[in-house]
């Protein structure tokens, strides 16, 4: 049985994380959960951070993720937001209040100051680091995460390796990421 996790904005920004994140949760491994609000948040930071990129195509990113991710979005979780005490980032009680509305065990973020276990006790809930994250998600199937770090490899242009994208994920802010990872993603020597 898989369990039910929010995925904070700050962990849909980067793109090879994104797609790990979201291909994990169309392997069964998770049950993947945002809001229009975090995914605002995501895209108005990436066409105003990657001016470059273009708007139609982050457009299309965000149209294929609410519609190949069945069930992600959450709604009715404003009632909750007065509910939740957030000190450090009130900002972010949105993402809280979605976690308790969809039923999460966990927010998977970078941010985890904003996120105070004492503030999450309450309602069942943890923060979570993204490589913390994707290290259980090898724990619980590995051979399940190196297809998901394959399809990733195989999804970029050009010839792509499982090691590339371990290493894209490193750069992206998860620090020991592409060694941690190869302990238990065990792909094709070939593909590494």
């Amino acid at each position: 049985m898989t369990f039910v996790v929010v995925y904070d904005a700050n962990v849909l920004y980067p793109s090879t994380l994104r797609d790990v994140l979201i291909r994990a949760a169309l392997a069964g491994l998770v049950q993947a959960r945002w809001t229009d609000q975090i995914l605002d948040e995501v895209f108005r930071n990436l066409k105003a951070n990657l001016p470059d990129l273009e708007s139609a195509k982050l457009d299309r990113t965000r149209e294929l993720m609410t519609r190949v991710v069945r069930d992600a979005m959450v709604t009715g979780y404003e009632k909750y937001i007065p509910l939740v005490q957030l000190e450090c980032d009130r900002d972010d009680r949105h993402v809280v209040a979605a976690a308790i509305r969809a039923g999460a065990r966990q927010i998977v973020t970078f941010n985890l100051r904003d996120f105070p276990a004492e503030s999450l006790v309450a309602w069942k809930l943890e923060a979570v680091r993204p490589d913390d994250f994707l290290f259980q998600m090898c724990r619980h199937d590995r051979n399940e995460m190196t297809r998901v770090i394959g399809q990733v490899a195989a999804g970029w242009k050009g010839i792509r390796t499982a090691r590339e994208v371990l290493e894209s994920l490193e750069r992206s802010g998860l620090p020991g990421t592409a060694s941690e990872m190869r302990s238990f993603v065990v792909a094709d020597p070939t593909r590494m």
